[in-house]
């Protein structure tokens, strides 16, 4: 193959399949979730026992009282049912919207940082868990050859330089 032939290709992706990682839901589950600041590290929640709308190896979307501002870190704890311990993830908030509820007024999209082992990086397991709760979750056959791309897994060799 010549040289420069792929770079004029363009691949068409419908905007409703932007995602190559499949959403669902988990009944029951809940998230609580801290913003991260700086300045003033505290251990409490910012709020806690909000429902979880959906979940994908990338991100979350959750309801909450308060809006969550895009940018704004988050430190996330998510309690699923039938689990003995939460998954403890951290992630950016991309996008906040109303959500027609009486209690949670709010329904806000967090990307998951990259998976690996460096500072601010989410455990590599979490990304295991989530996608056996995608098996057990979602209906139908799920393709688990090819990553997504909307979630990044970082190796901690690849940063070595020679």
């Amino acid at each position: 193959m010549e040289k420069g032939i792929m770079k004029d290709r363009k691949i068409e992706i419908h905007p409703s399949e932007k995602r190559l990682s499949i959403r669902f839901k988990i009944p029951g589950a809940t998230v609580c979730y801290q913003k991260k600041t700086w300045l003033f590290q505290k251990n409490s929640f910012d709020e806690e026992f909000c429902p979880l709308l959906d979940i994908s190896r990338g991100g979350m979307k959750i309801a909450s009282r308060k809006k969550l501002k895009p940018g704004n870190k988050v430190k996330l704890q998510l309690s699923i049912p039938g689990e003995r311990a939460p998954l403890v993830l951290v992630g950016q908030v991309r996008w906040s919207s109303v959500y027609e509820n009486e209690v949670f007024k709010y329904q806000n999209g967090i990307q998951f940082n990259a998976y690996g082992d460096k500072k601010n990086q989410n455990y590599p397991g979490n990304l295991v868990k989530i996608i056996s709760l995608e098996q057990k979750f979602v209906d139908g056959e799920i393709d688990l050859s090819t990553p997504g791309e909307d979630y990044e897994v970082e190796d901690s060799k690849t940063d070595q330089q020679d």
